[in-house]
């Protein structure tokens, strides 16, 4: 029996689409791809767009659109320019004013920039603020068409530290970063406003600045690469001990940049010293193992004593870094991106390795002078060895499963190219090499003078009883701490004082290159000749003691 037409429609209906199936099914809204309600402004749209000031962390990540976001608080102020006669906003992450100024002033205008508060109008007899800005009366006289009124938008943008308005100037994790984070927006009338002939001024208050840090004054340039750039044409930078005057000629973002002053120049000088220092710590190394072969070779005790052989680990990890490091430089950029990945992962694990040795220093010291008593240990060297070298390549192959590795660039203040080398790669997230350099660091170099000074204390008090007849011995136990010092790595903490200024990153770069030089010397010192006649009594006390408790 044949089916009635009408029928026959209707159980077709649920197979045909509709109007509201044509599209597909919207995944999970994601406000800081930044092309949902585009320009819209509401509170909700608002807090959507700060919240990836924080989550956008990591340039070029799939769940953020830079550019977009970006877009969209630059569009910010024409947005309040459209609004009512007059406007505030009042967040946690955003200050604004909309405020209608009188084009025929015979006086300046001035606005409070406090980040705390709203932008407000300061009266002529009113103390100025710390934060403010200074629009002079001739550029509301130099604006086009006759206007008696012109409406001035003012906002203070919070931008966090994530990607957002960072741009490649500071994704050089070079300590570089936009003051306090704050941005200052200047515009009047929804025109564009440059060349004026007397400049405004805008006034960030801030603590004295580190000697080794320059404070520049720059804009927000859209025009520079996909996302823009900070550019400093047209602004000029006055530095104040506690105060930094910009004054620029146009009108837009505003923000004084934090960043390190090398210079070419500086960093120029600064490789070759490196490279001169890890030259000659490299030949002081390599005579350091051949004396230790030389010494093995000669006398049997040599074979079964841990000590030199952590000395020789130790010295092998820095001849190995130092010679990773010249290769590094002196290569630069050349090469494919796979070969800089592999210079870069290289480098990181001779440098990890240099630590842990130095932190296993401190460890056999700390068993030497201080616990003294039950230190046996089976396969004392073949354990030590399994971490000095071990560990470090764990944490290599983590960090770069990760694709951490690869070109870093070092800018001068004019973000011109200072120095490139293979290492972490710029624009990628900085938690690998705070975690795994400056972090492992600080533990095994905090470590290291711990145990320091414990074996100070030991050196200067075990002979107590005899001090009438070691009074002179005094000189020999300085000397054996400063031996002490190179193999638990002291010279690698002056890198804490270069904040400081530039001569302390002299001496750093001096000092620590030449870490095998000491090293060398301290060797020499302890093993070529007697040691009853050249090594104080107080290293060879400790040394019989440590030799006692392990029979």
């Amino acid at each position: 029996m044949a089916m009635p037409r009408g029928l026959g429609a209707l159980l077709l209906l649920p197979l045909l689409p509709t109007s509201g199936q044509e599209k597909p099914t919207e995944g999970p809204r994601n406000p800081c791809l930044g092309s949902n309600n585009m320009y819209e402004y509401d509170i909700f749209n608002l807090n959507d767009r700060a919240s990836c000031f924080t989550k956008c962390r990591q340039s070029g990540s799939d769940s953020c659109n830079v550019e977009n976001l970006q877009r969209y608080w630059l569009n910010y102020e024409a947005h309040l320019m459209k609004e009512g006669l007059t406007q505030k906003v009042n967040t946690s992450f955003l200050k604004a004013l909309v405020q209608n100024l009188s084009t025929n002033t015979a006086e300046d205008f001035y606005f409070s920039l406090e980040p705390s508060q709203v932008p407000r109008q300061v009266m002529k007899d009113e103390d100025k603020p710390p934060d403010r800005v200074r629009l002079p009366k001739s550029l509301f006289q130099s604006l086009p068409g006759n206007r008696s009124v012109v409406r001035l938008a003012i906002t203070i943008l919070d931008i966090g530290p994530g990607t957002l308005f960072k741009g490649p100037r500071l994704g050089l994790g070079d300590g570089s970063g936009v003051l306090n984070n704050h941005l200052v927006g200047l515009s009047v009338g929804q025109m564009r406003v440059t060349k004026l002939a007397e400049p405004l001024e805008i006034v960030f208050s801030h603590q004295r600045p580190p000697p080794n840090m320059t404070l520049t004054c720059v804009f927000w340039d859209v025009t520079k690469g996909p996302t823009g750039d900070w550019a400093s044409e047209g602004c000029s930078t006055e530095v104040r001990p506690e105060e930094t005057v910009c004054c620029c000629d146009h009108l837009t973002f505003f923000a004084l940049l934090l960043r390190p002053t090398l210079d070419q120049s500086t960093v120029h000088i600064l490789t070759r010293i490196s490279q001169a220092g890890c030259g000659v710590s490299m030949i002081f190394l390599a005579l350091t193992i051949i004396l230790y072969a030389f010494l093995r070779l000669s006398r049997e005790r040599f074979k079964s004593e841990d000590a030199p052989k952590i000395h020789v680990a130790l010295g092998g990890s820095l001849f190995l870094l130092n010679l990773a490091f010249l290769v590094n430089v002196g290569s630069g950029s050349k090469g494919s991106d796979a070969a800089c990945w592999a210079r870069g992962a290289v480098f990181h694990y001779f440098l990890l390795c240099a630590f842990t040795w130095m932190g296993l220093e401190a460890f056999h010291l700390y068993l030497l002078a201080v616990r003294v008593f039950n230190t046996y240990f089976g396969h004392y060297f073949l354990k030590l060895s399994l971490v000095g070298w071990g560990l470090p390549a764990l944490m290599v192959i983590g960090t770069g499963s990760a694709n951490s590795y690869g070109l870093y660039t070092i800018r001068d203040r004019e973000n011109r190219t200072s120095l490139e080398l293979c290492w972490f790669r710029d624009g990628t997230t900085m938690y690998a090499l705070y975690i795994t350099v400056h972090g492992y660091f600080l533990i095994t170099f905090l470590f290291g003078m711990v145990v320091l000074a414990l074996l100070a204390w030991k050196i200067f008090t075990l002979s107590g009883a005899t001090a009438v007849k070691e009074r002179g011995k005094n000189r020999k136990k300085v000397l054996t701490l400063l031996g002490l010092s190179s193999l638990v790595g002291v010279t690698w903490g002056l890198a804490i004082l270069t904040p400081l200024g530039l001569s302390t990153v002299y001496i750093f770069a001096l000092f620590n290159s030449l870490q095998g030089v000491f090293i060398c010397c301290w060797f020499t010192t302890l093993y070529l000749p007697s040691q009853s006649t050249t090594v104080s009594s107080s290293t060879a006390r400790l040394h019989q003691a440590h030799s006692a408790s392990q029979e």
